[in-house]
């Protein structure tokens, strides 16, 4: 006779147990951005590996380096400096010198991340700010562009990839202008399947638009990311187009166009949405989405640079603290503050 099972469990805590951890999300988000990354090394070639594998060596030495004796393996362990040389590589041009590739990714985790007291207490994106911090430096290798691997096929290799350290780069012998560029400079507009599916110069992150949305579907459906945020920023742009459209549609980009050209896809799906970064409060998530949405447009359209999204996202970061500050939700069963 089996033993009846009792009416009341007593658990200790946590009461609630889920499955997902620090390294389980930063697995997730590596699996999203594989499709994208496969395309990155389609078009670009062995070029864009190793962009991605210095940019990652680097992360991960800062990671090593600067991690305690007895936090080394766990800081290692979780993939997030991993996915932060990932992320920035996919930031940056496929023919950039491999060093710099390398000083952007040790310097994303060192300044980025380390000095705020290690993952979590960070306040700005680290990959966008190792992105940063390679374009204050070495504006013209991160603003010089290369087209699409030619008749040299996938092994090869760009010229500027091999420049020696603090040399001059060996200029490649053809150069081509982002689709940004062309459409902000000289109103060129490139063709919406092209951007769709990656047959454009740009970073090695612009490849395919629909596979940086495929694997932000994989994200929402993992539970790994808000949906608030890449959802309002992208109306947010889909909006700011369109009302620019009506005054003078031959000038300013069409909506879909400013969706899926540049890096606004990554950065909204897969960098905004970092909880670290972003608010934590539903009504808070709204006003970082929008506010990136409009720098975004504000900088592309009326500002010096075709693109603006890593100075929108960075922008936002730093208000994140003041957004949660005030869109903290009432506390139940209390009665709101009188004024």
């Amino acid at each position: 006779m089996k033993k009846r099972d009792p009416d009341l469990l007593l658990f200790h805590a946590p009461l609630l147990r889920q499955g997902m951890t620090t390294p389980n999300a930063m697995r997730d988000v590596l699996y999203a951005l594989a499709p994208a990354t496969a395309a990155s090394l389609w078009f670009f070639g062995i070029s864009a590996a190793l962009v991605l594998g210095t940019c990652i060596a680097g992360a991960v030495l800062a990671e090593w380096l600067f991690a305690g004796d007895e936090t080394r393996g766990e800081s290692l362990r979780d993939a997030s400096g991993i996915l932060t040389g990932l992320l920035l590589g996919l930031t940056l041009p496929p023919g950039l010198p491999l060093w710099m590739a390398f000083l952007g990714g040790f310097v994303g985790i060192a300044l980025g991340k380390v000095i705020w007291g290690g993952l979590g207490h960070n306040l700005f994106n680290p990959a966008l700010l190792g992105r940063a911090f390679l374009l204050a430096t070495f504006p013209i290798a991160m603003t010089t562009w290369v087209p699409v691997t030619g008749d040299g096929g996938f092994f090869s290799i760009y010229p500027g990839n091999l420049a020696l350290p603090f040399m001059q780069a060996q200029i490649d012998g053809i150069t081509s202008a982002t689709p940004l560029g062309m459409m902000k400079f000289e109103q060129i507009v490139t063709p919406l399947s092209d951007l769709a599916f990656g047959n454009v110069s740009g970073s090695l992150g612009e490849t395919s638009g629909l596979l940086l949305l495929l694997g932000g579907v994989y994200l929402w459906l993992r539970r790994d990311l808000d949906w608030r945020m890449p959802v309002s920023i992208l109306l947010t742009v889909l909006v700011f187009s369109f009302c620019l459209g009506l005054f003078d549609a031959a000038r300013f980009p069409a909506p879909l166009f400013s969706v899926f050209s540049g890096g606004l896809l990554l950065g909204a799906i897969y960098m905004a949405t970092d909880p670290v970064t972003s608010p934590v409060t539903p009504r808070g998530a709204w006003i970082f989405g929008i506010g990136v949405g409009v720098l975004v447009m504000l900088i592309r359209v009326f500002g010096g640079l075709p693109e603006g999204v890593m100075y929108a996202i960075l922008l936002m970061n730093a208000a994140t603290p003041l957004i949660d500050r005030y869109t903290q939700p009432r506390v139940f069963g209390r009665g709101a503050e009188s004024k």
